[in-house]
């Protein structure tokens, strides 16, 4: 387990899964349990055992199925209700019961709250505190407190909230944890509130913060900054509204920047990664511009950046992107120079720096084609055809001629035929394909013409598309006289790659990302220097 001076703790299981879109199965909840382990946090919290069956039989199944390393798993529930016996409560009891060895109480610290959503005294709820933490202590459970609604009751009243500090830690509690709950914080406000609390109780403080303002990871740091020494965080922020704070900025921003040992150090390098694994099981597209472990945390597109990248990398990266298990990008677009081809066709594998001729050729055809429409951001596979296509690419095969038929008869079922001419080894083909959709069509049909002579390809699989309406041109009218974006995605079971089509006909620039997407197919490495 990892040591005890400072407090990694997730709550992705139970906070992070009240996201909106998020259903958690419970084999989901033991993949994810099994990920946040081997990224190190300390503490998982897997769930309320008693209120919702899922958890109760997600704890049931840890005790068997999960083998933690670092982690300890935590049950989450409530206080013992007012006027109840703690022994008689069945929801302690569930806590008990779940097997969990670490228990984390949620008690309410906002005056308000106590009167009007538990309706009793705040006597009897300071009691709730002391005898379910004195309960759970004695069954030989670690006891954290979340501290409900900390700071808001502290703007209200700030006594009663560290009344409740002092009394969870004269109970046995080894942390109190404070809540943004409403997540209505800044970083300056924290900061007083914890450093007040702290001195006037002297207990192990925690933070736990939403993020309302969009302030939850500084606020998170603030507090650290300011003396608390457990924090909780989902994974990618995950939460309700508008999510939590994220583990996967928060850990690295603390073991980078203020130096604190969060997790084992080897571990860091698994951010990017378990970051993008658990959102797959969420079934949540990534953040791409997520710090650290998104993939364009590190992607540069001015060519003013990447000049200066040439010369030291840290001149843009304000950290070395595999500490976090992320790569450096470097973007092609309308905006790029010559720096920046460079630096994409090194990233490649085609070394550039001694043909600067052939470098202002190709810059220059970025720059004409992105004032079209193309983008080369996404489609790095359409970049490198520019590259290929330079210095003579061996085309293998040519397009002579396509077309696409669709049509629907008297009872609605709509067919769709594609017939392409190609040369192909000295030889004219023209084939036919039917196909779902026009694209379907024009990618068997092309794939049937030319397969007999470069089996490699029967392999490709479209893995994507997407289309993007673009501006109409001038004088064309709007809506559907407008010019269109297609990126297909392609895949032949070992590498992925993207290719970009443009033209006014959304049928033409399908086809023009799909024969790049079999050109490119057939070209890999052709030319490269690696």
């Amino acid at each position: 387990m990892r040591p005890d001076g400072f407090h990694v703790y997730d709550t992705t299981l139970r906070d992070g899964a009240q996201r909106e879109g998020i259903s958690y199965s419970v084999h989901d909840k033991l993949q994810v349990a099994r990920l946040l382990d081997g990224y190190g946090v300390g503490f998982i919290e897997g769930g309320w055992p008693g209120a919702l069956p899922k958890d109760t039989e997600f704890f049931q199944r840890a005790r068997k199925e999960l083998n933690l390393v670092n982690a300890e798993l935590v049950a989450f529930g409530a206080t013992r209700k007012a006027g109840v016996d703690v022994a008689a409560d069945p929801q302690v009891q569930a806590l008990v019961e779940s097997g969990a060895p670490v228990i984390t109480l949620v008690a309410k610290s906002d005056v308000r709250h106590v009167r009007e959503a538990l309706k009793t005294t705040l006597e009897e709820n300071e009691s709730m505190v002391r005898d379910t933490v004195r309960y759970l202590v004695a069954n030989g459970r670690r006891v954290f407190v979340d501290m409900e609604h900390f700071f808001d009751g502290y703007k209200h009243d700030p006594e009663y909230g560290v009344r409740l500090v002092i009394a969870a830690a004269e109970s046995g509690a080894d942390v109190s944890v404070l809540c943004d709950t409403n997540g209505g914080m800044l970083p300056s406000g924290i900061s007083v509130i914890v450093a007040d609390v702290l001195r006037r109780t002297g207990a192990r403080l925690g933070i736990h913060c939403q993020d309302d303002t969009g302030c939850a990871v500084a606020n998170s740091v603030a507090a650290v900054e300011a003396g608390v020494t457990h924090v909780q965080c989902t994974a990618n922020g995950y939460g309700e509204r508008t999510g939590n704070a994220d583990l996967f900025v928060v850990v690295p921003n603390l073991q980078l920047k203020l130096g604190i040992d969060c997790i084992p150090p080897e571990c860091l390098a698994e951010t990017s990664r378990v970051a993008h694994a658990i959102a797959e099981i969420a079934n949540i597209a990534p953040d791409t511009h997520q710090p650290y472990a998104g993939v364009s945390s590190f992607a540069h597109k001015a060519g003013l950046h990447a000049s200066a990248l040439k010369v030291d990398a840290s001149l843009y990266n304000h950290i070395e992107p595999a500490q976090v298990g992320n790569i450096q990008r470097v973007l092609v677009t309308e905006m790029a120079g010559r720096a920046s081809v460079e630096m994409k066709g090194k990233e490649l594998g085609y070394d550039l720096s001694a043909d600067p001729a052939r470098v202002s050729r190709v810059v220059e055809q970025v720059k004409d084609l992105e004032s079209k429409g193309w983008t080369f951001e996404a489609a790095d596979a359409s970049f490198e055809l520019l590259l290929l296509r330079d210095s003579g690419l061996d085309q293998r095969f040519l397009v002579e001629s396509w077309r696409t038929i669709v049509e629907q008869d008297e009872t609605g079922r709509v067919r769709t035929e594609a017939t392409v001419k190609v040369h192909a080894n000295g030889t004219r083909i023209i084939s036919t394909a039917e196909g779902n959709g026009p694209v379907n069509a024009l990618d068997r049909a092309l794939r049937s013409a030319v397969v007999q002579f470069y089996p490699e390809l029967e392999g490709l699989e479209l893995t994507d598309y997407k289309v993007r309406i673009l501006d109409a041109r001038p004088g064309q009218g709007p809506g559907t006289a407008a010019v269109t974006r297609v990126l297909v995605g392609t895949t032949d079971g070992s590498d992925e790659w993207s290719t970009v089509g443009v033209h006014e006909n959304v049928i033409a620039a399908s086809w023009r990302a799909l024969e790049d997407a079999l050109v490119y197919g057939l070209a890999k490495g052709q030319g490269s220097d690696t």
